[in-house]
């Protein structure tokens, strides 16, 4: 068994590896993530993923219900940390599949992978707490930089009105860009921006009656549902499936391309889910 596999086998058992295993996996993905293009190609069928937030008992349920790597393909929209308990395993185990199976797993980038913000919503807090340093937090933000920033799944449709290509991204569109091309001419190897179309597709929402208003956080836009099918604009899309939030009210992910099939899955049983304490027991002091 390679060393990856051993990674693997203890990441699906949501046990930490080595920190040298760990900065080895993520030196292994930011090779592999270089050579993918801001908006990367995949072929239908594949099973488009939302957000994870360190659930890793729900993702394990995922796999047992969508079927399991390599057998299916998988596409998650980011936003793999923050929230959860278990942000190190789920987002590592991720990782470590993409690595192993570079063609059966797509990655992009969520809001949530960015240093400021994994510092609140305790991705950093967990690295520390489990590694006793912020050695691994920086591996993981290293690679934050090089996932893509979204994905086009193509040979959905047989209907030739349009392309049957879907535009998957975590957040959703930006006024600034009206073209898939121009999300490929992003330099997206950074720290995420406060503001410009790299913040827009991390952190945008779709509104039903507002077209390309700021939002009330500031940092994102809401933009119409129909405003991606005006001529000139992102062409003849008939679907842009994303995550973040508002996901009650456009339940666009977890989606099965090709027939547009939409599944919302169920949580893991309450009974498969530990509960490890947020802070670590205090040492005794005499």
């Amino acid at each position: 068994m390679s060393d990856l596999d051993e990674s693997i086998a203890l990441l699906r058992s949501c046990k930490p590896i080595p920190e040298s295993s760990v900065r080895t996996l993520c030196f292994q993905a930011r090779e592999l993530l270089l050579e993918e293009a801001n908006v990367s190609l995949i072929d239908a069928p594949v099973t488009i993923c939302g957000d994870i937030h360190g659930q890793f008992h729900d993702l394990m349920e995922l796999f047992r219900v969508g079927g399991d790597v390599p057998d299916t393909a998988y596409l998650f929209l980011g936003d793999f940390v923050d929230r959860g308990f278990y942000s190190l395993e789920s987002f590592l185990l991720l990782l470590a599949l993409k690595v192993r199976w570079p063609d059966r797993v797509t990655l992009i980038r969520g809001n949530h992978e960015s240093r400021q913000i994994t510092m609140v919503y305790g991705f950093y807090d967990e690295c520390m707490r489990k590694y006793g340093s912020a050695n691994v937090w920086r591996y993981c933000c290293e690679v934050f930089d090089y996932l893509s920033l979204g994905a086009l799944v193509v040979g959905t449709s047989s209907n030739a009105a349009h392309s049957g290509a879907v535009l998957c991204v975590h957040g959703g569109l930006s006024p600034i860009i009206d073209t898939v091309d121009k999300i490929r001419l992003i330099d997206r190897k950074q720290e995420v921006p406060h503001e410009g179309p790299m913040c827009d597709l991390l952190w945008s929402d779709p509104d039903a009656l507002l077209s390309a208003n700021r939002g009330r956080k500031g940092s994102r836009w809401e933009w119409q549902r129909r405003a991606h099918r005006k001529p000139g604009e992102i062409p003849k899309l008939p679907k842009i499936p994303r995550s973040c939030r508002k996901a009650r009210q456009y339940p666009e992910t977890p989606a099965r391309c090709r027939t547009y099939k939409y599944k919302v899955f169920e949580a893991a049983p309450q009974d498969s889910r530990g509960m490890p304490a947020k802070k670590p027991v205090a040492d005794y002091f005499l």
